[in-house]
């Protein structure tokens, strides 16, 4: 399973963001499907899980009210929009799929917040 996260860039606090999660076939469609991310000196953290057809759950305090995710099962894409982006969430972001006890990852895309 070969995942291509996409969108990340340089964008000033206040701004927002989508970011895009896809890959090929029938498993990213049916899938577990989570965004992490990794801010510099962090560890990385987990901030949304979706779980077959139902809401997306976004895990962390600060990220509440500001990030949203949804899935486009036709053209096989999993989104992360971020609104009210904050210095903070400068990090590289990545998405993975849950499949087969297994956890395949995407290569990330780096977001940067300016103040």
């Amino acid at each position: 399973v070969q995942l291509q996260a996409s969108g990340g860039g340089l964008v000033q606090a206040g701004g927002s963001l989508r970011l895009s999660c896809t890959a090929s076939g029938r498993i990213f469609r049916v899938s577990d499907k989570r965004w992490y991310r990794q801010r510099p000196g962090k560890e990385r953290e987990l901030v949304v899980h979706a779980t077959g057809g139902t809401t997306p759950v976004i895990y962390g305090d600060d990220t509440q009210g500001r990030f949203a995710a949804s899935r486009d099962n036709v053209k096989n894409v999993f989104y992360l929009q971020i609104n009210n982006l904050r210095p903070e969430d400068t990090a590289v972001y990545y998405c993975t799929i849950l499949w087969a006890g297994q956890e395949y990852w995407g290569q990330g895309t780096l977001v940067t917040v300016s103040s």
